[in-house]
């Protein structure tokens, strides 16, 4: 489709949009490096049926606690009611919020409170399609992809039927796109977007958004977490995170299929293999759209597999995720097209050990982003993580059985700190785990 000529108002405006915004309370608040992000997801849909985005402001002190420095919030905005499904990712309006999630102002506070606590915030964008009932459709129905009838099609490829399919030749839809995010960074003081279905999305729009969205920033950071897998969405489009999509589907082939633990050694090195320098894969054992199918305590077969599996998935390589009700041991389904309220004082043996294992993720750069050495073997996941600053061995039993595991020789007859009791271990020759039982120790 011939690409349409950008308006003269507009350039006058998106350069203005580039322009750095001083605001005391944004310039001084520093974003983590990315491969210090432990991140938490909030799907304001579990903390309240109305005005959630309160809610989650009021329950900060708890998420903080975790020791998580970023919050990824849903997308908050109205929502299409025409072919609805109730789907949060069916968007009427880029620039306002759902009455039932709140306003602006409580959006700013929210944003003003997680900086105060030392956490960057970033939002859910949904960049490939629209609400049927969003202006733009009856406004610039060239704006959006039309199937041989000239009719306006959803998604080619989806069953997402409740959206339209957004047409990126089309250069004012771009601009217009790019301002709507301006808006959430200049004027309400968000440090980036996940991106929803990023893959969908040209690489070379989310380099010119991107680019846009950091000269308007100035000096402060901007994070930028794309759901997908394409490698010229860091290469060329400017991303710092992806998703580790290949390492959750084979953490689930070993823990609940048998498959050996070399096999997860292998998608990690797959997925990092893969990476430009200094990117970092999103590393998880749910997300809403896991946590729709089936809850971690579940899928894992309990409690202690769920951890285990949680050991097994931040410590290899960062970064760190947390969805909104993991850390309190929910164990149904959440359908994010409705309200799902969670007893967020259940387990709170659980939050604790979520806790721990955050704290020492943040506190030890050696199993954060230290070199791995794996040592494989079928039953446990024994690998060594090790930097200047220190070197860690951790030891996690995949299955719902007890194993053991012969150690390497340079662990052998030695007397090493387990960092999670705190207590000294004395190592032999082997390593004996009870089912689903882990252990990081570090050499004294």
């Amino acid at each position: 489709m011939k690409k349409t000529i950008i308006s003269l108002s507009l350039a006058i405006m998106l350069l203005a949009a580039c322009t750095p915004q001083k605001d005391a309370r944004q310039t001084s608040f520093k974003l983590p490096a990315t491969d210090d992000i432990a991140m938490y997801q909030v799907n304001p849909r579990v903390f309240a049926p109305s005005k959630s985005l309160n809610a989650v402001t009021a329950h900060i002190d708890s998420i903080q606690a975790l020791g998580v420095n970023m919050l990824w919030v849903m997308p908050i905005y109205p929502i299409g009611e025409e072919k609805t499904k109730n789907s949060p990712y069916c968007i009427r309006d880029y620039k306002a919020i759902a009455p039932e999630f709140g306003t602006l102002d409580d959006f700013k506070k929210l944003t003003q409170t997680c900086h105060e606590h030392g956490m960057g915030i970033i939002m859910d964008w949904v960049a490939n399609h629209t609400a049927w009932d969003n202006p733009w459709l009856k406004e610039h129905k060239d704006w959006y992809t039309h199937d041989q009838k000239g009719e306006i099609i959803h998604p080619a490829g989806t069953d997402w039927t409740d959206v339209a399919d957004l047409n990126y030749d089309n250069r004012d839809m771009r601009n217009a796109m790019i301002d709507a995010m301006l808006f959430w960074i200049r004027d309400m003081g968000v440090d980036g977007f996940r991106c929803d279905y990023a893959d969908g999305v040209p690489a070379d729009f989310w380099k010119e958004a991107i680019d846009t969205l950091r000269k308007a920033a100035g000096d402060r950071q901007i994070i930028m977490l794309a759901e997908g897998k394409r490698v010229d969405n860091f290469t060329v489009g400017g991303f710092q995170m992806n998703y580790g999509w290949d390492y959750k589907d084979s953490l689930v082939s070993v823990f609940c299929k048998g498959r050996s633990v070399e096999h997860l050694f292998a998608a990690d090195k797959a997925e990092y293999d893969s990476l430009p320098q200094g990117r970092v894969k999103m590393r998880f054992t749910t997300n809403h759209d896991h946590a729709s199918e089936i809850s971690p305590v579940k899928q894992f077969t309990n409690e202690r597999g769920s951890m285990a599996a949680y050991v097994a998935t931040i410590f290899p390589h960062g970064g760190a995720l947390i969805y909104g009700s993991q850390e309190v041991g929910y164990d149904d389904n959440i359908n994010f097209f409705k309200y799902v309220p969670v007893n967020w004082m259940a387990h709170g043996d659980l939050y604790k050990e979520y806790q721990h294992l955050i704290k020492l993720y943040n506190d030890n750069t050696a199993l954060r982003k230290g070199k791995m050495t794996p040592y494989p073997d079928k039953d446990i996941m024994l690998f060594e993580k090790k930097d200047d600053a220190g070197a860690f061995l951790v030891a996690v039993n995949v299955r719902n059985e007890a194993h053991s595991i012969a150690l390497p020789d340079a662990w052998k007859d030695m007397v090493a700190l387990d960092v999670y009791s705190g207590k000294d271990y004395t190592l032999k020759d082997k390593i004996d785990l009870k089912p689903f039982e882990y252990i990081i120790l570090k050499s004294k």
